[in-house]
């Protein structure tokens, strides 16, 4: 019938079309049927509207789905952003729901974590729940025991651990950085991290990813000129040292 109404009227979009309809609408709802009492519009409002529930309080948002590991520091990161969950999790597969403004974490479709969505790439969004309260992240590690074993490879490698999990707010953060440079180790060996770690402190560069490059790149194998001597005064008659003075 409505169609049959629209035949011969130009509609110059979707939007004059909806304007038609909906003029036309109230019409058609409202008609009586021609074999049982009512019409579209009583029915509607005697069985459909009682029954109805309310409308979501949140307009509707597209979301994407990502599978995710929860990390040593009990974080999983999404587009190179790390967000908390419980570190009870440390360990397991989640999946990340991710909106244009939230990111929730759920575990078996139960939602354990919810932070808003941070576009800073290497940042943190953690939560203070989430922390252990007795012993930081996970019983394994901790930062003495990092801190000990870097001193283990070499007095550079130790600083630069130290120094790495000062930079973060949380220890804990610097843990995945740390267990990046023990991979190195394995790799590289232990020689060639020392003295990669050296030559990053010299130069002020503090991150996992410099030691990793300067190993990449083989600057720990550049021969480095021998720093000069320290100046000393010569002998000569003019000196007359403390015992002159006695």
């Amino acid at each position: 019938w409505l169609m049959a109404r629209l035949r011969h009227t130009v509609l110059a979009d979707v939007h004059a079309a909806d304007a038609a309809l909906c003029a036309l609408l109230p019409s058609l709802n409202e008609r009586r049927f021609q074999k049982i009492e009512g019409s579209r519009a009583s029915l509607f409002a005697a069985l459909d509207a009682p029954t109805l529930s309310a409308l979501p309080a949140q307009h509707w948002q597209w979301a994407t789905f990502k599978t995710v590991t929860v990390h040593i520091d009990y974080h999983v990161e999404i587009e190179g952003h790390r967000y908390s969950v419980s570190h009870s999790l440390v360990g397991l597969k989640l999946e990340a729901r991710i909106t244009d403004a939230l990111v929730e974490v759920l575990h078996r479709g139960e939602r354990v974590a919810c932070h808003a969505r941070n576009a800073h790439r290497g940042g943190f969004t953690t939560l203070d729940e989430h922390m252990p309260a007795a012993h930081r992240a996970h019983k394994e590690w901790t930062p003495e025991r990092l801190i000990h074993w870097g001193a283990g490879i070499g007095v550079s490698t130790g600083r630069f651990v130290t120094q790495l999990l000062q930079r973060f707010c949380h220890p804990e953060h610097g843990y995945r950085s740390c267990l990046g440079l023990l991979s190195l180790a394995k790799r590289y060996g232990p020689q060639r991290v020392e003295a990669a770690c050296l030559l990053a402190l010299e130069l002020g560069a503090g991150q996992y990813r410099h030691v990793r490059d300067i190993l990449a790149n083989g600057r720990d194998l550049i021969e480095r000129p021998a720093p000069a001597p320290e100046w000393v005064s010569p002998e000569h008659d003019n000196l007359r040292g403390a015992s002159y003075f006695h």
